[in-house]
């Protein structure tokens, strides 16, 4: 190491090198965006010195469930995930993703986003749509990246490819499946992640139709995720339609079928729980007992486990976005301002709408299941009049036992008093739900974390969950060393993905690096903006405690601060 010039020392830092080692105070040395050494470089002369003294240098955390495929292409650094430390981001998750999209597509793919990710139309007309293929959509990425960028291929865009508008009517013909697995297999050796599909009944495209994977049989699936096995490395993310009432016996083999077909990880979400919003042990010891199954068969499935409990506004406006399987609601929500205060005022509206959030739909032949709110989880942030300051933090169930009233009908009460100003917060965080959370996560086929970065940013934004998960869960409450805690969001889904040459602070690996204060890391503070194009608006997570994220050994962000430097790989599984 002596003698040696560095392209960028970083000194006086703690290395946890995400191998689950003990840390070390090292320096580590950067040539050509990868780690050349690890160790005392008190001589070594450097191009770029950066002082980590006092603070924890980790690997670059990597995130396996985003939706930034559309995001890179007019905003390189798939904010906010870059500030919280996320050197990589997958996206192209629960079957859909940007690419491939023909040209006469671009409005029915952008449109499926908006709807099903939420993702404001006006903000997607800003997509640069500089590809048709998928390999043409990686290839245009490259050099034009500010955070490392991996990309399933989605099941509904290969529908929609071959099938056209027929994608979202029926089932495939033998030819047509045929051509399906040649699209998979090309974009596999272009450097496809993999291949994502969903069955989820939540997943509706721009005219409320399923969305075109769910036409699809279970034998095009098993044909798809076949060749995607033999053309290169990678994982199959699925959504199977019991996902969101509990993973059943039929979908648990089903999915052992997909592993054995491919020979690839399969990654689902919401094993464990009744729904989604279920705390993930509602059905723990079956689901633990699935997961060794899988493991002994060795087909091995594993689950997106949410370890920050997503935490959101709720006013009734024209912005919640919280009740889409509660039509009553909706069709409240829709109106106009006073028009709102007129139904919540009259009788035969509030009996209609008094017990339908407890009913929401649960046929998928009738629209989205997604659970709205659960009452115990829903409290008065806010309240605009001083008389009702009294009700700060006090859970809807809570007062609705207190007063004798129907919980739905002590939330409407409170905001028709107040004019709708009343600002309400949804948050997962019951004591049930950090058990059953501090349980799952100790099971290493849990994927710890995910943001769904991208997705749902006016209702939330949950590129926070590595700050929010460093001081809850490894910090404050010692569910993990540093040391394993880090391993956990860096080596651990680097490993499964196939990216080799990330996860760890190792000689020849990428210098992917995120550098924090271990006294006061946090999830910080949200804020509400219109920084998309056309004004659109998203909620923007700031992180407390970060010093900085080096992407290939750039600097990307320093104090909170974009570099203005693009350093970002399009990540392809098993290649350097």
């Amino acid at each position: 190491m002596a003698g040696r010039t560095y392209d960028l020392v970083v000194r006086g830092g703690t290395v946890v090198d995400g191998t689950g080692t003990a840390r070390r105070r090292v320096d580590v040395g950067v040539i050509g965006g990868r780690i050349a050494a690890v160790g005392l470089l008190g001589d070594a002369t450097a191009h770029e010195v950066f002082d980590a003294t006092g603070l924890i240098v980790a690997p670059g955390i990597v995130d396996a469930h985003t939706h930034y495929d559309p995001q890179v292409t007019f905003e390189p650094l798939a904010t906010m995930s870059v500030y919280h430390g996320v050197t990589t981001v997958l996206a192209g998750n629960c079957g859909f993703s940007i690419a491939p999209t023909r040209t006469d597509d671009r409005e029915f793919v952008a449109r499926l986003f908006a709807k099903v990710e939420q993702m404001d139309p006006i903000a997607m007309s800003a997509i640069r749509w500089d590809f048709e293929s998928f390999p043409e959509y990686l290839d245009a990425r490259e050099g034009k990246l500010g955070i490392n960028l991996a990309c399933y291929i989605g099941h509904s865009n290969v529908r929609r490819w071959v099938m056209g508008d027929a994608g979202s009517e029926r089932a495939a013909t033998a030819d047509e499946i045929d051509q399906m697995c040649d699209l998979v297999r090309v974009a596999m050796r272009a450097g496809a992640a993999g291949l994502s599909s969903s069955h989820a009944p939540t997943h509706l495209d721009g005219d409320d139709r399923p969305v075109p994977s769910r036409f699809s049989t279970r034998d095009e699936l098993l044909a798809l995720a076949a060749a995607a096995g033999e053309s290169g490395p990678g994982s199959i993310t699925y959504l199977p339609e019991s996902a969101i009432g509990g993973v059943t016996p039929e979908d648990e083999d089903y999915l052992l079928a997909l592993g054995k077909a491919s020979g690839l990880p399969i990654i689902i979400q919401g094993l464990g729980g009744r729904n989604k919003v279920d705390a993930p042990t509602a059905t723990w010891d079956r689901a633990h007992a699935f997961l060794n199954r899988a493991t002994e068969l060795g087909t091995p499935v594993y689950s997106i486990l949410i370890a920050r409990p997503p935490d959101r506004p709720l006013q009734l406006n024209e912005m919640c976005f919280h009740f889409l399987a509660v039509a009553s609601w909706n069709r409240m929500l829709a109106l106009a301002h006073d028009d709102r205060l007129a139904a919540l005022r009259d009788p035969a509206t509030r009996d209609e709408l008094r017990f339908a959030v407890e009913n929401y739909n649960r046929d998928p032949a009738k629209g989205t299941t997604t659970p709205p709110p659960l009452w115990n989880q829903v409290t008065v942030a806010h309240a605009a009049r001083p008389e009702n300051t009294k009700w700060n933090g006090r859970t809807i169930e809570s007062l609705a036992t207190e007063t004798g009233k129907a919980p739905a009908d002590v939330l409407l009460d409170l905001a028709l008093e107040e004019d709708l100003a009343t600002e309400f917060r949804w948050s997962w965080e019951t004591p049930e739900w950090t058990a059953a959370v501090g349980e799952a996560q100790m099971d290493t086929r849990m994927i710890i974390g995910t943001s769904d970065g991208g997705a749902h940013l006016a209702r939330d934004d949950g590129a926070d969950w590595s700050s929010w998960y460093l001081r809850n869960w490894v910090i404050d409450r010692g569910r993990w060393s540093l040391e394993d805690g880090i391993r956990n969001i860096t080596q651990l889904p680097a490993a499964l993905l196939g990216f080799h040459d990330r996860g760890t602070i190792e000689i020849g690996k990428r210098a992917d690096m995120f550098i924090f204060d271990p006294a006061t890391i946090d999830a910080g503070r949200k804020e509400f903006v219109r920084d998309l194009p056309g004004g659109a608006g998203r909620f923007k997570a700031w992180p407390v405690g970060v010093k900085a994220t080096f992407v290939n050994g750039v600097a990307t962000i320093i104090d909170l601060q974009p570099t203005g430097k693009l350093a970002g790989h399009v990540v392809r599984p098993g290649r350097s």
